[in-house]
């Protein structure tokens, strides 16, 4: 675990800003989710990183009909769908 030197405080709602700079190294946009562990004293945020399910790619990637796809496999389906009529 590498010690970064920055701290910031919980907030009246219970929030905490992670730095820009966090953000940044680990590719964390607005929105995204990250799971929330507790081992022992520490609290652990973990990026949650959707996969295609049949690519594996973690670009462009929307759940439909509870299934993850992203937007070539999703693409690629669809056009192979318009072949076989």
């Amino acid at each position: 675990m590498k010690r970064t030197g920055m701290f910031r405080a919980i907030d009246e709602l219970g929030r905490v800003v992670l730095p820009k700079e966090i953000r940044k190294s680990l590719h964390l946009a607005e929105k995204d989710k990250l799971e929330i562990m507790v081992d022992g004293e520490r609290i652990i945020l973990q990026p949650i990183r959707t996969k295609c399910m049949i690519c594996s790619s973690q670009e462009d990637v929307k759940e439909i009909e509870g299934v993850t796809i992203c937007r070539a496999c999703a693409e690629t389906m669809a056009a192979r769908y318009q072949g076989a009529k």
